[in-house]
């Protein structure tokens, strides 16, 4: 359960849509905050929220684009894109420039109250003490979100670490694309694209560059997570 503390900021400009979103936040026990412009957004975003629930087409700019910008001054809260914008193009866009969820408009009241809780109870995992996943050399720091290889830093991005942070939760097992689809990118069908395989290619390029074999390839079925010595 949320607790009474929490606060949740919406960025939307449409006063309707921002009121329905804010009943909802209280509904849970959370407190609202609204602005109604993306510069206001960006400037309260690095502020102690759990949530914020951003629109895309803002005064000021598109929500989405400002993603990276929130996240660089230091906005630690789970971001729902809300949005118009509903195709699957779209909320692939939004994920992969850093969102957690994506809830196309119009929404249900339920359903957004849904994605909400989901999001609070990750934000609250993400905060307990369980910040270092070590796996021989290679360091998984979860508060600060980087990955070290015998201690030097490998580059990776937001949703790279969300893809070896997946991994490592579930370090051994073989994993699905469409568990990675599901966990990763929050999609529940297949957009029918290499989304998954292009990324996870990636990751492991940077991973054996810094010494760590730590992704496998179970052929036919997925991957896994098994870090080994580089030979």
């Amino acid at each position: 359960m949320p607790a009474p503390t929490d606060r949740i900021l919406i960025i939307e400009d449409d006063p309707e849509t921002a009121a329905a979103i804010a009943r909802e936040v209280r509904a849970l026990g959370c407190n609202a905050t609204i602005v109604p412009t993306l510069p206001e957004g960006i400037a309260l975003s690095a502020h102690d929220f759990r949530v914020i629930v951003l629109d895309r087409m803002l005064p000021g700019g598109d929500g989405v684009e400002a993603i990276a910008k929130m996240r660089g001054i230091g906005a630690k809260a789970m971001i729902l894109v809300l949005s118009a914008l509903g195709r699957a193009a779209n909320r692939v866009e939004g994920l992969e420039k850093g969102a957690d969820d994506y809830l196309p408009k119009p929404f249900e009241p339920e359903e957004l109250r849904a994605r909400l809780r989901a999001l609070l109870r990750r934000a609250t995992m993400q905060g307990q003490d369980n910040d270092l996943l070590v796996f021989g050399a290679l360091e998984i720091r979860m508060k600060a979100r980087t990955v070290h290889i015998n201690r030097a830093h490998v580059a990776v991005s937001p949703k790279e670490f969300e893809l070896i942070t997946y991994f490592a939760q579930n370090a051994g097992q073989i994993v699905t694309r469409m568990q990675l689809l599901e966990n990763v990118w929050h999609l529940h069908f297949d957009p029918g694209t290499n989304v998954v395989d292009v990324h996870v290619g990636r990751l492991r390029r940077k991973l054996e560059e810094a010494g760590s074999q730590a992704i496998q390839t179970a052929r036919g079925e997925g991957y896994i997570f098994a870090p080994l010595p580089a030979p």
